[in-house]
């Protein structure tokens, strides 16, 4: 009896795991709980599309704008002496700082 009873648990859970002849073979993971978004532009584009094209070009520009700080922090740091500490230069890496959080909470969208 105890030989059987494998058997029997796999009758059971056989026929729940057949396949639905009309899903696809390969479907699209799914988070349960949310919805793949759709939402089309009147220009017929994806919304989701556009969001992450503007995100694209944003995260350039502060990109820019991070490289030419850090250069101009450089040379300002160049000019100043070991003893003091410019304001500015504190204000420069608070700016720098500021942009490096925006591009990295854009991109963990």
């Amino acid at each position: 009896m105890l030989a059987l009873a494998p058997a029997a648990v796999a009758a059971r859970l056989l026929p729940a795991q057949v396949a639905n002849p009309h899903q696809d073979a390969f479907p699209a993971p799914h988070v349960p709980g949310t919805q793949p978004d759709t939402t089309r532009l009147p220009n017929g584009k994806l919304q989701r599309d556009e969001i992450l094209k503007a995100d694209y070009e944003k995260n350039l520009k502060d990109a820019r704008d991070l490289v030419d700080m850090s250069k101009a922090f450089e040379l300002d740091l160049e000019k100043s002496d070991r003893f003091v500490l410019s304001v500015g230069l504190l204000k420069k890496l608070d700016d720098i700082e500021k942009i490096s959080k925006r591009i990295r909470g854009r991109m963990k969208r």
